[in-house]
């Protein structure tokens, strides 16, 4: 007897359904599993047997089995293969009617009493369930929440195999879940507000969540670069639906996803010990790296110098094109990595060249030998260069920091409002910092006075083509928090500050 059950496989943030088709034939008991499975795949047949006799269901394990799984083509990953095969095998043993797994869909590990465990990328799986007609996904609890944020999806929970053969026989009535209505978490700590003095860096923090810039702030240790950098993600607006199905679906792939959607930008700080891999993605079946957990938000990289060179000139392609492709043997995918990236370094090896209150003791090629770990084209990927300096008592002393982060959020919306509304009909286009060359010379805006002062910059500074676009993003995003439709020149001026060239003197540049 064959049973097809249908099912799915995650590739990249893409599913592919899957179809297992269990056949039940008389002969020695054997059970062999083809189309191309892994070691988990192929080991599932001794938990499904456990799983079969712990629940104490009537199936004569005592027969030969064969399970394939459909398209032959596509490598099988992982547990999630085992409550379809089971449930096959159910439906073989005249347990219940093959008719009504027709527009269901399978997914869960099976533990050796029985129980539903979750997998990762469901809601990868739930979503192209959907495309396909697909009308009830039945898995995990714990899988539930994640794939039932899908309207037009019944999502059924099953606790065990016993609970799975009660439904589909008719002998139990399960209720569809309906996921609990809940705020936003927040991923972010601290307030703007907390933080004494600086307002440059504030500043160059607010253009930088207005446009989608990349920021470098420099200064001595304690002066408050990482509790700037750490508060960034409070100005930020709130995801769209659309940008929170975006990131929620990284998150279900990397098997990060624990509650419903990601509902806010996320701020990802990884260690300078991390590994090429561990910040680009990769694996036998790649999985998303940190720039890609990043997506839509903040990878802040503390120490910069200190990261491993091949980490740091991996950035180099995600900056640019907001996407990561990774290449295996027998496959590629590509995870989206649209972030702000967010570094901070000190000056100098013993952290006081911008320091006024202590000396420095580096000698220049020192300084020099530690600003050469950075290399030309990391750094001519970074918008907005600060220097943090350290405060006075007067300052530490002072009652209050500022504005709150609310009100800096307010004008970052409405900036970022602007730019949408500017990009309509160009789809894919979110922020200033994304804009391509042809694009920034048809949308900028740039009146005559602040292009002249902005080709006498670039003739004195010597800037080259991407800093000179650079410097006109950053200008156009000033503009837009300011309300103005046309870039004037003093947003050239104060966009030329952030200037790398002018950004620590006597230190090499690219």
């Amino acid at each position: 007897m064959l049973t097809t059950v249908n099912s799915a496989a995650v590739l990249g943030l893409e599913a592919q359904m899957v179809r297992v088709e269990v056949d039940t034939m008389f002969g020695l008991p054997r059970h062999t599993i083809v189309g191309l499975p892994d070691a988990a795949v192929k080991e599932s047949k001794e938990r499904i047997e456990s799983a079969i006799k712990n629940s104490r269901i009537p199936v004569d394990l005592f027969c030969k089995f064969t399970i394939n799984l459909a398209p032959a083509h596509l490598r099988k990953e992982g547990p999630a293969f085992d409550l379809p095969i089971a449930i096959g095998m159910l439906a073989n043993a005249g347990l219940f009617p093959a008719a009504v797994l027709r527009d269901k869909l399978f997914l869960g590990e099976l533990s050796l009493n029985g129980d539903i465990k979750p997998v990762r990328g469901v809601l990868a799986i739930a979503i192209e369930a959907c495309r396909r007609g697909i009308r009830e996904l039945l898995l995990a609890p714990q899988n539930a929440e994640e794939a039932a944020v899908l309207r037009d999806l019944k999502v059924i929970p099953l606790r065990d195999l016993a609970e799975a053969l009660a439904y589909l026989s008719g002998k139990a009535e399960l209720s569809p879940y309906q996921p609990e209505q809940t705020a936003a978490e927040q991923a972010f700590s601290g307030d703007f507000a907390e933080v004494k003095g600086q307002p440059l860096a504030k500043r160059a923090l607010e253009i930088a969540a207005a446009g989608g810039h990349n920021v470098l702030l420099a200064g001595s240790p304690g002066c408050g670069k990482t509790m700037l950098i750490r508060r960034l993600p409070s100005i930020l607006p709130e995801l769209t639906y659309e940008e929170s199905i975006e990131v929620s679906r990284i998150y279900s792939v990397a098997g990060l996803l624990r509650r419903g959607l990601v509902r806010c930008r996320q701020f990802r700080a990884p260690h300078h010990t991390i590994s090429a891999a561990g910040i680009a993605g990769g694996g036998h079946n790649p999985r998303p790296g940190e720039i890609s957990l990043a997506h839509l938000g903040v990878l802040f990289m503390d120490e910069f110098p200190e990261f491993d060179r091949q980490v740091l000139e991996v950035l180099r392609q995600p900056m640019e094109d907001g996407e990561i492709t990774i290449s295996r043997a027998l496959t590629a995918v590509t995870y989206p990595a649209r972030f702000i990236l967010a570094a901070a370094l000190n000056p100098c090896p013993c952290g006081y060249a911008l320091d006024a209150s202590k000396k420095c003791s580096c000698s220049p090629p020192q300084i020099a030998n530690y600003w050469r770990k950075l290399s030309g084209p990391v750094l001519d990927r970074i918008d907005i260069f600060v220097e943090v300096p350290s405060l006075s008592a007067g300052e530490l002393a002072a009652k209050s920091g500022g504005e709150t982060s609310a009100q800096v959020r307010q004008r970052v919306t409405a900036a970022r409002a602007r730019q949408l509304s500017r990009f309509a009909g160009r789809s894919g286009l979110y922020t200033n910092a994304q804009l391509c060359p042809s694009d920034l010379r048809s949308l900028a805006g740039i009146d005559a006075a602040a292009r002249r002062l902005l080709a006498a910059a670039a003739e004195k500074l010597g800037l080259s083509a991407r800093a000179y676009d650079r410097v006109l993003k950053v200008a156009r995003t000033i503009a837009d928090l300011g309300g103005m439709d046309k870039v004037r020149d003093e947003h050239i001026a104060e966009a030329l500050q952030y200037k790398q060239n002018s950004f620590l003197p006597g230190v090499p540049h690219a």
